[in-house]
């Protein structure tokens, strides 16, 4: 990522941290409108894998211009969610989800090129993820 695009993706997170509880409502309501099949995934209380998803958007945005620091958290987590029944399928709607969701949090403010780049942002992480995830479930296999 260019720097640009990292200042890109964390000013505009910066705007949608205060609302934090109702980005991650939209994000979850979204996704279940558009990928239904993941509903069953997800056990515990909404409210509280809203926070903890904000909580992770969080640190994984500040971490942008450093991301190798980062990677191996997320490729843990990545690993950690396969057991949960996520499949490599679910990146995309849950980036469909994303972006989604911050075009309604932010408004106008969520310009063509702010969205270019959390569409680079989510592919590389998701990339990274999809990577550690399933080479790591084959490998077990």
């Amino acid at each position: 990522m260019t720097p640009d695009e990292i200042q890109l993706v964390q000013t505009s997170f910066s705007k949608v941290a205060p609302i934090a509880d109702d980005a991650a409502a939209l994000f979850y309501g979204r996704l279940f409108e558009i990928a239904p099949e993941v509903r069953p995934l997800f056990k515990s209380e909404l409210g509280a894998q809203g926070r903890k998803l904000m909580a992770t958007l969080g640190v994984v945005v500040n971490g942008l211009a450093d991301l190798e620091t980062i990677l191996p958290a997320a490729e843990t987590l990545a690993v950690k969610h396969v057991g949960y029944g996520v499949a490599a399928d679910h990146y995309q709607p849950v980036g469909e989800a994303l972006l989604w969701t911050l075009e309604k949090g932010l408004g106008e403010a969520f310009t063509e090129e702010t969205r270019l780049a959390w569409l680079t942002a989510y592919g590389t992480l998701s990339g990274v993820m999809i990577n550690a995830a399933y080479s790591n479930a084959a490998s077990v296999e």
